[in-house]
């Protein structure tokens, strides 16, 4: 089977290119034109992939070729594909900055699934420079196909011209689009990037208005109908045997509560759809605005910027109660970065320090270093998420540190081979059939994932 539709990759010259406010207009012009686009985003990122949700009103898909074999890319491509008119990718990071070498690159999945790269270049104060860069970007990797370029940050017309006619005699590679230098082409920025689009639509004013300010300003920028063009001429790709999205019934029955609000929504939509096709039943719930957690047999608590929202979890004290209630009653607990610090005993942030949840024995603190790492660990012993001698690959990404109790006896489930975790490697604080751990899993790599939560969920409930 192959999976024939258009599809193109935006990719960065380095990060802050500002390729991620270009693909969100380019994916709200595409919408306006009437195509259904299925994105993607390169690593395990959460946020950009909550702005492509939000405008296609598809779920986009994270591709990640340090955690997934090319097999797995391909078929997540594949399932999430189907349907739409078009595919658009956006990379991370530099085109070919990689965990090692090549792998995990954005030049990486561009081979994989065999799509044509546009390049987005930040153009401020260069010309023929330009030129130079993008001849050096087409001749590192023959097998990257890089068809177009995208100037950003173009200071007028005069500076657009200079850049177009060195690229185009010297590179050899034809310029697509040029987008000036524009104090709307900013989202909203913090700690950890992005503001998440959940919370921009809800808390900042003016954020639709410069949504659309900015899908206007790519609208008259890029030459639209050239970058489709070039999009409808890749090559037919084959499809895997499915491998990863198989249903089955092994979750029916179960309902997993998911907490998602504007505090915590940092989740792979791979995760929670194999609940779904396990047949669990998802149960979504508000540790901000519901009085108490729905019915249901586990929690996955996820990650976000509770720290930012520690007022209004502190006040939603009878949330906090229902939580306990449900560890207490042995329900298992998986609490990931966001979902750990609200666990904790006491979040700070800015000053103020509110009291949290209280099941791990520890203070959120937000720390002096930003942890973005990929992973690689162990569990040392059974628990919710997975059983002695399972291994992993996975990733971290957080501004703050636990501050462990003094005299508290703290049991760890999992050890680091590779990052930080909450204190020297030891990440996973275990506590009955609650697990809280800085690091993060992707069900497309880690496997056990859900299906040994949900089976931990049943025997919890069934005893």
């Amino acid at each position: 089977m192959t999976v024939d539709i258009p599809r193109i990759l935006i990719a960065g010259d380095r990060s802050s290119s500002g390729k991620t406010t270009i693909v969100a207009g380019l994916l709200s012009a595409l919408r306006n034109r009437g195509l259904s686009v299925q994105s993607y985003k390169v690593a395990l990122d959460y946020i950009d992939p909550s702005y492509h949700t939000g405008i296609t009103g598809r779920w986009c898909r994270n591709l990640d070729g340090h955690l997934m074999p090319e097999k797995t890319v391909r078929e997540v491509y594949a399932h999430a594909a189907g349907g739409a008119d078009l595919a658009v990718i956006e990379g991370v990071r530099g085109l070919y900055e990689g965990y090692d070498g090549d792998r995990g690159s954005t030049a990486q999945i561009a081979k994989m699934l065999k799509a044509s790269v546009i390049l987005v270049v930040d153009a401020r104060s260069i010309t023929r420079s330009a030129a130079a860069l993008v001849k050096g970007y087409a001749d590192f990797d023959p097998a990257v196909d890089i068809r177009g370029v995208i100037l950003n940050k173009v200071g007028g017309e005069r500076h657009a011209e200079k850049a177009i006619a060195a690229i185009r005699d010297h590179a050899g590679v034809e310029v697509v689009g040029v987008i000036p230098r524009d104090e709307a082409m900013h989202l909203a920025m913090r700690h950890l990037g992005l503001v998440p689009m959940l919370e921009g639509e809800r808390r900042h004013a003016g954020f639709a208005e410069r949504l659309n300010k900015i899908r206007k300003v790519v609208e008259e920028g890029l030459d639209i109908d050239r970058i489709l063009a070039i999009a409808a001429e890749a090559k037919p790709l084959e499809a895997p045997d499915p491998d990863l999205y198989i249903p089955s019934r092994e979750g029916e029955g179960v309902r997993i509560g998911v907490a998602l609000d504007e505090a915590f929504n940092f989740y792979y939509r791979d995760n929670i759809e194999l609940f779904e096709l396990s047949g669990a039943e998802v149960v979504p719930f508000s540790p901000i605005h519901d009085p108490a957690l729905p019915e249901v047999d586990g929690l996955y608590i996820g990650g976000g910027y509770p720290e930012l929202y520690g007022k209004e979890l502190f006040e939603n004290r009878s949330m906090m109660e229902s939580i306990r209630g449900a560890h207490d009653g042995g329900k298992p607990i998986f609490a990931e970065c966001g979902g750990l610090m609200y666990l904790t005993e006491e979040i700070e942030y800015g000053g103020e320090a509110f009291p949290a949840v209280g099941l791990v024995p520890a203070k959120t603190r937000m720390g002096g270093r930003r942890i973005v790492s990929y992973t690689e660990g162990e569990f040392i012993r059974d628990c919710s998420m997975g059983p002695r001698g399972a291994t992993f690959l996975g990733h971290e990404f957080h501004h703050s540190e636990l501050v462990i109790g003094e005299g508290a006896k703290v049991e760890y489930a999992i050890r680091l081979l590779r990052g930080t975790g909450i204190d020297g490697g030891m990440d996973g604080i275990v506590d009955g059939n609650l697990l809280a751990s800085y690091n993060h899993f992707h069900g497309a790599s880690y496997r056990l994932f859900p299906g040994h939560f949900i089976r931990s969920a049943r025997k919890a409930r069934d005893k």
